[in-house]
């Protein structure tokens, strides 16, 4: 039940302290692992101090002598202990601790089986896909380094670097890379790394140890970590034949420090010639097609349409002046051809005309609506005619009818007839 209390009814301090000792009480015996930091003995009491390998956490673990002494190997400091102890919570001082009932210390054997464990599932999240890994950028603005204070770690990347590329700059966080304050600590600095901009890349170096020494690599808080940062990540841990699980999540895998010093910045030296290779290559490149280029204009200048423009324009302007001229005789042939045509269609238009007839002294006849008269049989006596003849036209009346009798010419012509 929780403690009622208020401004005007408190509750003291014991009172307090009591339900907080039952709570605690009623958690039982658990088993605890954590790393050992501190062993003190005072008579048949020894006093731990047990600290989590990834967080800045310790309780106190109050065992027994002998169960210490039968820890085999001895317990030390930075030793991994698995304790199967009972919480206790001491109202004078206020504190909580461990009555330790059982010790193991965790072998190297289990040690190696946890990480293999958490390689296990790690891998199947897909925390070492390449797919997820960052390509780190040719030229860094800025290096970050993680690594133990005035290490040989970070002098081999550092001094590595510098070498291939002087202008390389570094931001250095010095952080314990082994015992209980490395997790914590190596995280604190990564986050600070991946918050600031100017750094590229991250590299995170140390020298070799044995697996005890490596095991802050393994971590899954610092791996996970990694895994989430924006910056790619540089693994540098160990020697050749170390092999953390930071390796395999983190981007980029060197084999030493050293190693990861040439991986972060390119080779100036290597990076001077192969810029003059291109350049010569660029030169040869441009000079072969300037080459090629001249030699088909030489090409081009030296055909005849080209060496003597004026020629072909010669050529074309004579086939011209042909041409005109066939035109104009084959013009004036069809001319003549067609005026001799119209002089012979003329001349037998003129024969076929009857005005050839009246000019030879023939007369034509005609009624008075123009139709032209062929029989005598045709006219009665006393009808007006018009006769025909190649000077004009003037009135005949017809004097009988029928037989062989002949209109008589009028003595004048009618006015206007005549034309």
């Amino acid at each position: 039940m929780p403690l009622e209390s208020s401004p005007e009814a408190p509750l003291p301090v014991r009172s307090v302290a009591r339900a907080i000792g039952a709570w605690v009480d009623r958690l039982g015996r658990i088993w605890v692992e954590g790393q050992v930091t501190q062993i003190s003995a005072r008579g048949a009491t020894c006093f731990l101090t047990l600290r989590d390998p990834a967080a800045d956490v310790s309780l106190t673990v109050t065992a027994a002598r002998p169960l210490l002494d039968a820890c085999t190997p001895p317990l030390t400091s930075g030793a991994r202990v698995v304790v199967w102890a009972k919480p206790s919570f001491f109202l004078a001082r206020g504190t909580l601790s461990l009555t330790a009932f059982d010790l193991r210390p965790v072998g190297v054997g289990e040690l190696l089986a946890r990480i293999e464990r958490l390689r296990t599932i790690l891998a199947a999240e897909g925390l070492f896909a390449a797919e997820r890994k960052q390509a780190i950028p040719f030229l860094p603005h800025r290096v970050g380094v993680i690594t133990g204070r005035e290490s040989a770690a970070e002098r081999d990347v550092v001094d590595n670097a510098v070498r291939r590329w002087p202008a390389v700059r570094f931001r250095i966080e010095n952080v314990a890379v082994q015992g209980v304050h490395a997790v914590p600590q190596v995280l604190e600095a990564l986050r600070r790394l991946d918050a600031d901009p100017e750094v590229d890349v991250i590299v995170v170096a140390r020298g070799g140890g044995s697996v005890e020494d490596l095991l802050p690599f393994s971590d899954e808080a610092l791996l996970r970590a990694v895994a989430a940062c924006h910056t790619p990540v540089v693994s540098a841990i160990g020697h050749e034949g170390d092999t953390p699980l930071l390796d395999l999540v983190a981007d980029v895998r060197a084999s030493t420090p050293t190693d990861a010093g040439k991986r972060v910045v390119p080779d100036v030296t290597e990076e001077s010639t192969r810029v003059d290779q291109l350049r010569a290559r660029a030169r040869r490149c441009v000079a072969g097609l300037i080459d090629r280029e001249q030699r088909g204009v030489d090409a081009l200048r030296s055909r005849p349409v080209l060496a003597n423009p004026s020629g072909e324009l010669d050529q074309h302007s004579t086939a011209v002046l042909a041409l005109r001229d066939r035109s104009r005789r084959a013009f004036g042939s069809h001319l003549a051809h067609a005026t001799s045509d119209l002089g012979h269609t003329r001349a037998r238009i003129a024969a076929l005309s009857p005005a050839a007839t009246l000019d030879r002294g023939y007369a034509v006849l005609q009624r008075v609506d123009g139709a032209a008269v062929r029989d005598p049989l045709e006219v009665e006596a006393g009808e007006r005619l018009l006769a025909r003849v190649a000077r004009g036209r003037f009135p005949v009346t017809v004097a009988g009818q029928g037989g062989p009798s002949t209109p008589s010419a009028a003595t004048a012509p009618a006015p206007g007839e005549r034309t």
